[in-house]
C-alpha cells in the first residue's frame, strides 16, 4: 500500500470512536474516547509500519477485539516518542485486567514521560496490588518528588481503591519506609494516619497525625482529623482542645466552628456552645444554621421561650421555615398544647421536614383517639409520599390495631413484609397483631426470624416468652426466652412482669408475687395490676386482690385486662 494512501486512511479514522465502550481505568469505568489524531503528536515522525499498527489498533477497537488493539498499541508505543500511545495501551490493559502487558506498557510510558503523575499512580497501584514493595516505594517517592503539593491528595484518592483490594496495611508499611527517606514531608504521616484509622488502629492514627502536626503545626486539615480521631475515641475534651486551637488560627472557617459547636453540644457544654453561636451571630445576625443550632440548644436546656423566639426568626426564610415550624410544633406538644402543635405541623407542607411533620401530626391524633382524622391523613400521605410506603403501611397497621380491625392490620403488615421481608420492626408488629388473631404460629415464626438475626433482641425474647406462658403450657421453652431477657435487662418492668407471670404459671406463687410487685412499683400498669390481683386471689388473699383491683378499675374502667379479671373472678360477686 502506498505510504500516502496509508496516511490518508489513518487520518480518516482520526475522528472515529474506536476505544472500548467501557473505560480502561483501575475502576473499570468508561473512558473518554479519543481518535488517533489526538493520540499522536502531529510533529511525531511515524514510519509506515507504525501507521499500520495504529490502524490495526483502531480497527480492532471498533470490533471490540481489545486484545489485538492492546498488542498493536503496545508495539506502536515502543517505536514512537509520543507517550500517549503507551498511555492508551495501559488503559486497555487495565480494562482487560492483563497485568503483565499493563506493566510492560507502563514501563514504556514512563520511559517516554518519566514525570507523568498519572503513569506513576498506575504504576504505584499495580506495585501495591502485587506486593512489590520496591516498585511501590520507587513510584510513590517519584510522585512525592515530582508533585509534593498534590502527593497527599493523590495518595488518598488511591487509598480508596487499595482498601477495596485489601492492601491498606501494605500501603501503610510502604509509607513507613518512605517516611524514613523523606522525614520532613508531613503529608506522608497524614496519609498514614488516615490508613491507620481505616485499619481501626486509633492510637496509631493519633500518633501519626501528631507527627504531621509537628512538621506543620498550622495545618487545619490535620487538626480537624486529629479532633475527629479524638471524638471517635470518646475523648471530647481533647477534640474540643484541638478544634479551639484551629478556630483561633482560622476564625472565619465555618467548617471548624461548626465542628467545634457539635463537640460542645455532644459534651453538653451548652453555655460555651451558646457563646460560640452568639459570636457567629454577632458577625452574621441572620445566619440560619447558627440560629437553628442555638434554638436546639435552648430546647435541650428547656429554655422554651428562648427556643421559640429563635425559631420564629427562621420563619421568614423559605429554606428554613419547614424545620422551624416542625420544632415549634414539638415545643407546643411538649407543653401539652396539642392543637397549637397540630397547627405548626400542618404548616410544614414541603421540604425535608414535611413527612416528619405529617407523621408527628398522625401520632398526635392517634394519641387523642381521633382515628377518623388519622385515616383521612394517612390516605393523603400515601399519595404524597409514595417513597415512604413502608412506614405508611406501619402507620396504617397501628391505626387498624387501635380501631380493633386486627385482620386489616395483619394484612397491611403482611403487605409490608412482601416489600421488606427482613424488616425487624414489621416482623415484630405483625407478631403482636397475630396474637390478637390467635395466629400463634405466625407470631412464633416472626419472632424466631428476628431472633435468628439478633439473639439478644430483648423485646422479641419477651414477646415470645410471654405468649408461650400466657397462651400455651410450653413453660420450659418460655423460661428459656424470658430467662435470657431478664438476664439482659433485669430491671425492665415489662420483662420482670413477664418473668413473674411465668413463675405464677409454674406454681411458684410467693416468688411470682415478689417479681410482679417489683414490676408494678416501677411501672404501675393495669396489666401488671391484674396479674398481681390474680396471684393474690390464688394465694387466698382475696381482700387485698379486691383492693388492688378496685383502685386500678376506678382509674381505668374500660381496661381490657381489668375487665378480664373481673369477668373471671368477680362476675358472680365472689
Amino acid at each position: 500500500m502506498n505510504k500516502w494512501i496509508a496516511t490518508a486512511i489513518v487520518l480518516s479514522l482520526a475522528g472515529c470512536a474506536v476505544a472500548p465502550e467501557k473505560e480502561a481505568t483501575v475502576e473499570g469505568r468508561p473512558a473518554k474516547v479519543d481518535g488517533l489524531e489526538s493520540r499522536v503528536n502531529r510533529n511525531t515522525v511515524i514510519d509506515e509500519e507504525v501507521l499500520y499498527l495504529l490502524m490495526a489498533a483502531e480497527l480492532a477497537g471498533q470490533r471490540n477485539q481489545y486484545d489485538l488493539a492492546m498488542d498493536a498499541y503496545l508495539q506502536a508505543a515502543k517505536r514512537v516518542d509520543d507517550p500517549r500511545i503507551a498511555e492508551r495501551a495501559v488503559k486497555i490493559g487495565l480494562f482487560l485486567k492483563d497485568e503483565t502487558r499493563t506493566r510492560e506498557a507502563l514501563t514504556v510510558w514512563l520511559s517516554k514521560d518519566g514525570k507523568n503523575l498519572a503513569a506513576r499512580k498506575f504504576a504505584a497501584l499495580l506495585a501495591i496490588k502485587n506486593s512489590d514493595r520496591k516498585a511501590a516505594l520507587d513510584n510513590l517517592d517519584a510522585m512525592l518528588v515530582d508533585d509534593p503539593a498534590g502527593f497527599e491528595a493523590g495518595l488518598l484518592e488511591m487509598s480508596k481503591l487499595l482498601e477495596k483490594e485489601g492492601r491498606t496495611q501494605f500501603t501503610y508499611d510502604v509509607l513507613d519506609e518512605l517516611a524514613q527517606m523523606r522525614p520532613a514531608h508531613a503529608g506522608i504521616f497524614f496519609v498514614q494516619a488516615v490508613l491507620a484509622s481505616v485499619l481501626q488502629q486509633n492510637e496509631l492514627a493519633q500518633q501519626k497525625i501528631s507527627q504531621a502536626l509537628l512538621l506543620e503545626p498550622d495545618w487545619n486539615k490535620a487538626v480537624i482529623f486529629q479532633a475527629q480521631l479524638a471524638g471517635r475515641a470518646g475523648d471530647l475534651v481533647k477534640a474540643r482542645e484541638y478544634l479551639e486551637k484551629a478556630v483561633k488560627q482560622a476564625p472565619n472557617d465555618k467548617q471548624l466552628r461548626k465542628m467545634l459547636l457539635e463537640v460542645l453540644v455532644s459534651n453538653r457544654d451548652y453555655d460555651d456552645a451558646i457563646k460560640l453561636c452568639q459570636s457567629v451571630l454577632d458577625d452574621k445576625p441572620d445566619d440560619p444554621e447558627t440560629l437553628f443550632t442555638l434554638a436546639l440548644i435552648h430546647m435541650q436546656q428547656n429554655q422554651v421561650d428562648k427556643a421559640e423566639n429563635t425559631l420564629e426568626k427562621l420563619l421568614s426564610n423559605p429554606e428554613w421555615e419547614g424545620q422551624a415550624s416542625f420544632y415549634l410544633g414539638k415545643i407546643e406538644l411538649d407543653q401539652q398544647r396539642p392543637e397549637k402543635a397540630l397547627a405548626w405541623f400542618d404548616r410544614v407542607e414541603e421540604g425535608n421536614y414535611a413527612f416528619d411533620a405529617d407523621m408527628a401530626a398522625v401520632s398526635l391524633l392517634m394519641g387523642q383517639k381521633r382515628l377518623d382524622d388519622v385515616e383521612a391523613r394517612v390516605k393523603r400521605m400515601e399519595v404524597k409520599y409514595p417513597e415512604q410506603r413502608l412506614r405508611i403501611l406501619m402507620v396504617k397497621a397501628e391505626l387498624y390495631n387501635q380501631s380493633g380491625r386486627y385482620q386489616e392490620a395483619f394484612d397491611a403488615l403482611s403487605l409490608a413484609l412482601k416489600e421488606a421481608p427482613e424488616n425487624r420492626d414489621v416482623l415484630y408488629a405483625r407478631a403482636l397483631v397475630a396474637e390478637r388473631l390467635d395466629k400463634l404460629d405466625v407470631l412464633e415464626a416472626d419472632l424466631l426470624k428476628i431472633l435468628e438475626k439478633k439473639p439478644d433482641d430483648v423485646a422479641a425474647l419477651n414477646a415470645l416468652g410471654y405468649t408461650l406462658v400466657d397462651r400455651t403450657q410450653r413453660y420450659d421453652e418460655a423460661a428459656k426466652y424470658l430467662g435470657k431477657a431478664i438476664e439482659l435487662q433485669p430491671d425492665e418492668p415489662v420483662i420482670v412482669d413477664s418473668y413473674g407471670w411465668l413463675l405464677y404459671k409454674q406454681g411458684k406463687l410467693a416468688l411470682a408475687l415478689e417479681y410482679l410487685r417489683k414490676a408494678y412499683e416501677k411501672q404501675p400498669e393495669n396489666e401488671i395490676a391484674a396479674h398481681i390481683a390474680e396471684v393474690l386471689w390464688e394465694m387466698g388473699d382475696k381482700k387485698q386482690a379486691r383492693e388492688l383491683f378496685d383502685a386500678a378499675f376506678k382509674k381505668s374502667p374500660d381496661d381490657e385486662y381489668l375487665l378480664e379479671f373481673k369477668k373471671r373472678f368477680l362476675q358472680n360477686g365472689q
